[in-house]
């Protein structure tokens, strides 16, 4: 390959956006490779470490959670435009429907595991949950 086209070859990727080019003729090939510069990226905030989400459980009795069967998605109401299941200060008898859990394209009723009264929703609709992650108090 001739040396002014490999010149030219590396203007044209100083020149561009390209990060990589690769040129086979015949049975001779060229390839060019160039660093881009780092770009700032957004810091990640790390997750919560089970420290934190157990400081955050320990304001409420075990007894007194409601936590997840299973990993999914929450929902407060069975459609975008239905009023909630449950709400803050609302009293629910045992196996009453209290929210629904999105695993899967299938939605599945959490019951309450007691009669009580709604002191606290965990999660927000919309919000994925894990397994046993707690999603509301109920007393």
């Amino acid at each position: 390959m001739d040396i002014r086209k490999i010149k030219k070859l590396i203007e044209l990727v100083q020149a561009s956006d390209i990060s990589e080019l690769e040129i086979k003729e015949g049975e001779e090939s060229i390839r060019i490779c160039r660093q881009l510069a780092a770009t700032a990226s957004p810091r990640l905030q790390p997750a919560p470490s089970q420290a934190d989400e157990a400081s955050g459980e320990a304001e409420y009795d075990e007894e007194t959670l409601l936590r997840s069967p299973m990993v999914g998605t929450f929902y407060l109401a069975p459609a975008v435009d239905a009023s909630p299941l449950v709400a803050v200060g609302q009293q629910v008898e045992q196996g009453e429907p209290v929210c629904i859990i999105e695993a899967m394209k299938m939605m599945n009723q959490i019951q309450a595991p007691h009669a009580g009264v709604v002191k606290a929703i965990l999660c927000q609709s919309g919000d994925g949950v894990e397994f046993d992650q707690p999603l509301m108090v109920i007393e």
